[in-house]
């Protein structure tokens, strides 16, 4: 009976999507290496479908095995976890293995490792951690700093392994901060810097520059003329001027040729369409030759001839839309974000911080993934090469966000068994 009671704690309808999209993303694989007249081994490990349906029997496994451990497990290792994928990227720099132009995989034998996949789930861990302290509060200089220090810390390491694409994932934590009371000042001039970057790619630096000194003298002429206001204006204008300039030398001077390729089709998409265009333009075509219905599955003849690279990967998303077209686009899309606003139904009604913070965290970074993967399909955002959560082929990925929500679900499951601090405050008064 007991066992039964914990059964019925779990979250089956987020676990329900979960199983949904997991099997979605295999019949996915197999259509993108699927040859007519060809006999395709589904479950033979030297096919793409075959070798993901071993990693989907792995994740069963690790669910199973979550089972055993309480959520004091998590809270208590978050640290340890932390510090032990922080190695693995060391040891990627060491020992890496290059794959698509960056070294973040780790090989013994046959197996691949990517710890930056991982290292995803420990963030979030870590920053539970240390946001589950009562004294911790995001309007102090301390905590902010600690904070910052575990996610530039891993964001640092992945860049130095020449992966820019899953280094940006760790700048959507910021929305976890701001939940957590992270103070609307700062959260507003993140975002200004974000929108002074994405200007920057489509604007020239010189209209820029004149722009925020244009835009600086109309404050500081149409206020009051206080010496505070005037040099508060002042700095944040210079502090523009600075970031226009050091990007465009980034652009220019840090970045390799294909990275600046990359920003040269997401201003100018119809740039060279046989050659840096080419993932772009065959990837708008794929989606866009579904239509309303699509093919029908193994019907994608952009899929079946390969016109679209990495397209098992990061391009997984033109075969849903070539043969589900629009309809089952947006049927794959209403429950993907049915499982994040589940996430967030989740990360709410939490009792502890820590929970809170990770269901948070766990529903960023899914968000993240879905909104860019798909972004840089259609040709709204640059290519930058991570995969669409649960659906793109990978062992690595999947394991990690399939832990992600286990961990979580295993949390929800025990949450009547914790008091809050805050809680406990009020029942003291």
């Amino acid at each position: 009976m007991m066992e039964k009671k914990r059964w019925l704690r779990y979250d089956w309808l987020l676990l329900a999507m979960y199983i949904i999209l997991v099997i979605f993303g295999w019949i996915n694989i197999y259509a993108v290496s699927y040859e007519k007249g060809v006999t395709t081994a589904l479950f033979s490990l030297s096919s793409s479908p075959g070798r993901q349906f071993l990693w989907i029997g792995g994740a069963g496994m690790l669910f199973v095995i979550s089972l055993f451990f309480d959520t004091q497990f998590y809270r208590s290792l978050a640290y340890t976890f932390y510090a032990l994928s922080l190695m693995l990227l060391v040891g990627t720099l060491i020992w890496g293995v290059k794959v698509g132009g960056h070294s973040s995989w780790l090989q013994w034998g046959r197996i691949q490792v990517q710890p930056t996949e991982f290292v995803k789930l420990t963030c979030t861990l870590a920053l539970a951690k240390r946001l589950d302290k009562v004294t911790a509060k995001l309007t102090q200089l301390k905590t902010q700093v600690t904070v910052l220090y575990i996610i530039l810390i891993p964001v640092i390491l992945i860049l130095l392994q020449k992966d820019v694409g899953s280094a940006l994932v760790f700048s959507v934590f910021v929305i976890v901060l701001y939940r957590e009371g992270l103070p609307a000042v700062m959260f507003t001039l993140g975002m200004g810097i974000v929108g002074i970057l994405v200007l920057n790619l489509l604007i020239p630096s010189t209209y820029l520059i004149i722009a925020a000194l244009g835009i600086g003298l109309m404050v500081v002429g149409s206020g009051k003329k206080s010496i505070k206001r005037i040099l508060m204006v002042s700095a944040l204008t210079f502090g523009s001027i600075c970031l226009i300039e050091g990007f465009d030398w980034i652009v220019k001077h840090a970045l390799k040729s294909h990275q600046q390729n990359r920003l040269k089709v997401l201003v100018n998409p119809g740039t060279d369409p046989l050659g840096i265009g080419w993932n772009l333009t065959q990837s708008k075509i794929a989606i866009g030759s579904g239509g309303l219905w699509g093919k029908g599955f193994l019907n994608g003849t952009q899929t079946k001839y390969g016109f679209v690279p990495e397209q098992r990967k990061d391009f997984i998303f033109c075969t849903i839309g070539e043969e589900y077209g629009w309809v089952g686009t947006l049927l794959f899309i209403t429950v993907f974000m049915g499982l994040v606003l589940r996430i967030l139904y989740l990360a709410e009604r939490q009792r502890i911080r820590f929970a809170r913070v990770y269901g948070y965290g766990v529903a960023s970074v899914l968000f993240f993934h879905f909104f860019v993967n798909i972004g840089m399909t259609i040709g709204l955002l640059p290519v930058i090469g991570i995969p669409l959560p649960f659906i793109s082929y990978g062992g690595s990925s999947l394991w990690s966000f399939s832990m992600m929500l286990f961990i979580l679900l295993k949390f929800d499951s025990e949450r009547n068994q914790y008091v809050s601090w805050k809680t406990m405050a009020v029942d003291l008064d």
